[in-house]
């Protein structure tokens, strides 16, 4: 193995624990990969986190073949379908996130009930039809319920998300966990009222350069915002 390898395949590895850490799974359940050449690298099955190595995180193609003594996680394929669809998709996190998976099990997405549910990418998070666990059924529902997005819930399972890095998948999984919190907070007074098919298509334009500084804007993402006017 490489050094740039063995890095990924660490940070591979702080990634799963940290999903553990921050409570936004239990166990061994949920998984992370990242892309490596034209494959990935994702944790193995049944292995609990503190337990994991260098050796024991898995090499796989995107025919859904692997390499090694170690069999992935039950579902490489949700994260295989991710790098074979979405071409900027560098990381993937799948984890069984509490409120993200409570909303889950009534089949339902997050609405526009708060700007940040832009941070995934559409005008809503979406809840993926159900299908078992580790089929190519969830898979196909998943794709389906992302629509160009970076994040969706999937039906009495849990919520899946994917970044340009692991540490940005990482967040937006923490994000979509937060909104959960939120907006199951908010039903206790009745449905919370959608912002406006119209301000969101506004949000979305502004995210594009959300949470950017000077050397990562270009011509079109500085006019999202007003620019304040620098001093010195």
């Amino acid at each position: 193995m490489t050094t740039a390898e063995n890095q990924l395949r660490r940070e591979v590895i702080r990634t799963a624990r940290a999903l553990q850490s921050t409570g936004l799974t239990h166990g061994t359940s949920g998984n992370v990969s990242a892309r490596y050449e034209n494959g990935m690298l994702i944790t193995p099955s049944g292995i609990p986190y503190e337990d994991l190595e260098i050796k024991k995180i898995v090499f796989m193609d995107l025919e859904g073949g692997y390499f090694g003594d170690y069999l992935p996680s039950s579902e490489w394929r949700m994260h295989m379908d991710i790098y074979r669809n979405y071409k900027d998709a560098e990381a993937v996190v799948h984890c069984h996130s509490a409120r993200a998976t409570a909303l889950s099990t009534h089949n339902k997405g997050i609405p526009a009930f708060h700007y940040m549910v832009a941070v995934a990418g559409g005008d809503q998070i979406k809840c993926a039809d159900y299908a078992t666990f580790g089929t190519k059924a969830l898979s196909h529902a998943m794709i389906n319920a992302l629509e160009d997005r970076k994040a969706c819930l999937l039906a009495h399972h849990g919520q899946i998300a994917f970044g340009p890095s692991l540490y940005k998948a990482f967040g937006l999984a923490g994000e979509v966990e937060a909104l959960a919190d939120q907006y199951l907070s908010a039903l206790v007074l009745g449905e919370p009222a959608p912002l406006s098919p119209t301000e969101m298509k506004e949000i979305l334009r502004k995210f594009k350069s959300y949470g950017k500084q000077l050397d990562a804007l270009d011509g079109n993402d500085a006019g999202a915002f007003e620019m304040p006017q620098r001093r010195d």
